[in-house]
């Protein structure tokens, strides 16, 4: 499905809708470097559960901009984290009804973060899945590095900086998953794996500073069900630590009343494409979908 965006940008759609009686909605919020389609076998887990679930393409990813992977103009974090607010909109006007849920994972996490302060109060649950509480030094490093090339050029330091080191934390320097064959099919994807424009750094870096702050806070809603799931030796999570920040942040400072934690013993990065544990991971978000859909 093609939907048009609020600035007329054509947003790619991926749509799994063959569910008998459903009863809730599930928005995934794909990470950077991948698409859509990388979550048809979860997708389809949930659709015999009794979950629709529909998730975009993002701005400089997939099919929206297949031939400019890792670049669009505008801001594409903040106009992507829109997107996703007029997509529940119209996902809530098309399953009028249903329990409504969001899930994020890694670059879509960060995303839906800054969305659970501006649109958190159109979902019934929130799931964060392989984040982080991103407020450091590397933070304003990453920004000051995106500004050294031009919009369009590829941020290949950043991308050392960043995913090269995750690599030298594991002897087999494979930090996306521990399952080969999810390493592999990752690898051979034409449109996953690339290297994001400076353009979509300095946009991720602006978006990351934006959160946590009094405003933030202040937009969240403090009842909301939260789920923050991770593997346990997921870099991106500093190895659980940054999970169990964020954690602390939305319990302590933001207040909120509903929040629990995950981290999968030996998960990495991709825990959800792993297959080692597959079910008891699935199952627990499924558990969570089902305890917040009754």
């Amino acid at each position: 499905m093609i939907f048009k965006s609020f600035d007329g940008k054509d947003i790619f759609v991926r749509e799994w809708t063959e569910v008998k009686d459903p009863k809730a909605v599930v928005q995934i919020v794909h990470g950077m470097t991948e698409h859509s389609e990388r979550y048809d076998a979860f997708a389809k887990f949930l659709n015999e559960r009794g979950y629709i679930v529909v998730a975009d393409d993002h701005r400089g990813h997939g099919y929206t901009d297949r031939d400019t992977l890792g670049y669009c103009d505008g801001n594409m974090f903040f106009d992507t984290e829109r997107d996703e607010g007029m997509l529940t909109d119209f996902y809530q006007k098309t399953f009028t009804g249903l329990k409504y849920f969001i899930f994020g994972f890694s670059y879509g996490s960060f995303l839906t973060q800054r969305y659970l302060s501006d649109f958190g109060m159109k979902v019934d649950g929130a799931i964060l899945g392989g984040s982080n509480y991103k407020k450091d030094f590397e933070v304003y490093l990453g920004s000051f590095v995106s500004h050294l090339k031009g919009a369009k050029k590829p941020a290949k330091l950043i991308e050392k900086l960043s995913f090269g080191a995750y690599s030298k934390q594991f002897e087999d320097g494979q930090w996306l998953s521990n399952d080969p064959d999810n390493n592999k099919m990752y690898a051979e994807d034409p449109l996953s794996g690339y290297t994001c424009s400076c353009r979509f750094y300095r946009d991720f870096f602006k978006g990351l500073k934006s959160l946590y702050t009094k405003k933030y806070i202040q937009g969240l809603p403090k009842d909301l069900p939260l789920l923050l799931v991770s593997g346990e030796k997921d870099p991106v999570g500093d190895m659980g630590e940054g999970v169990k920040k964020l954690y602390k942040f939305y319990t302590e400072r933001a207040g909120m009343e509903n929040v629990s934690i995950v981290l999968f013993e030996n998960g990495r990065h991709e825990f959800l494409n792993e297959r080692e544990n597959r079910e008891t991971k699935w199952g627990m978000i499924l558990n969570f979908l089902e305890e917040n859909t009754l």
